[in-house]
């Protein structure tokens, strides 16, 4: 049966979600504690104050972008809709740093929750049918490969850093707020 799970995950490819992080929960019950009070206090008819909670609820419940193979998924709170590959001209980016996808007749659709620095997500994701425009992944990584080393042995660590020279055995050397050894 696991087995199973493992060859399907693998046929469905690389999966990206991007949502509102689940903290996000934290502040909306804060915010139910806080109107409390207002709500069920000796003054009645403020129950309707829950009405903010909920909604924020279900705003962080349904708001996020699915990338996987085929496409992009934008769900929101009122809508969902797919948006293949194929269709896409590319992606815009906002002065607030957000994207949007930019359709065949220049249409933008925007992505809720992808920022800037998820570009190189959508271009691993999209195996190669976005370009990654910070250029941190390489055409292997973007073809589903891992990038190998021609000789097949790891790459060597890097060459430590020079140490300063020792100093002659009885002689101690502190440093002054001006950088001039102390007397």
């Amino acid at each position: 049966m696991a087995k199973k799970q493992q060859d399907q995950r693998a046929d469905e490819g690389r999966k990206a979600v991007f949502r509102i992080p689940t903290t996000a929960y934290l502040a909306i019950g804060l915010l139910i504690v806080c109107v409390t009070p207002v709500a069920l206090g000796e003054i009645g008819g403020f129950q309707w104050l829950y009405v903010f909670p909920l909604a924020l609820l279900v705003f962080v419940a349904r708001t996020r972008t699915v990338a996987n193979r085929e496409g992009l998924q934008v769900r929101t709170v009122f809508g969902k809709r797919d948006l293949p590959w194929s269709s896409l001209k590319g992606l815009a980016i906002t002065n607030k740093a957000r994207v949007r996808a930019v359709l065949g007749d220049d249409t933008q659709v925007s992505l809720p929750t992808v920022r800037t620095r998820h570009l190189p997500v959508l271009a691993l994701v999209s195996e190669g049918k976005i370009q990654d425009p910070s250029g941190v992944l390489s055409e292997e990584e973007l073809a589903g490969k891992k990038p190998a080393d021609p000789a097949g042995k790891p790459a060597p660590d890097p060459a430590p850093e020079a140490a300063e020279p020792a100093s002659s055995a009885g002689a101690e050397q502190t440093g002054g707020a001006d950088g001039k050894p102390a007397e």
